[in-house]
């Protein structure tokens, strides 16, 4: 048992991000992550119309390629 009160080994890669963070939900390695307040979701539309977009714009991409009947 380690009593002097350091760690064993020093801390690096993410190990270190994540104790140096405030906040892990906005580390600089998170992109897109974001905390809400319990109870609070993302609205099911949005997850509806980002399919609606995406689909929509492999359908104009693919209109590009030759061979099309």
């Amino acid at each position: 048992m380690n009593t002097s009160g350091e760690d064993p080994a020093p801390k690096t890669g993410a190990q270190a991000v994540v104790a140096d963070a405030l906040d892990p939900a906005r580390r600089p390695d998170v992109l897109f992550r974001v905390r809400r307040p319990a109870g609070e979701h993302v609205s099911a539309w949005w997850l509806v119309g980002a399919f609606v977009l995406v689909s929509a714009g492999v359908v104009f991409l693919f209109s590009f390629l030759p061979g099309g009947a």
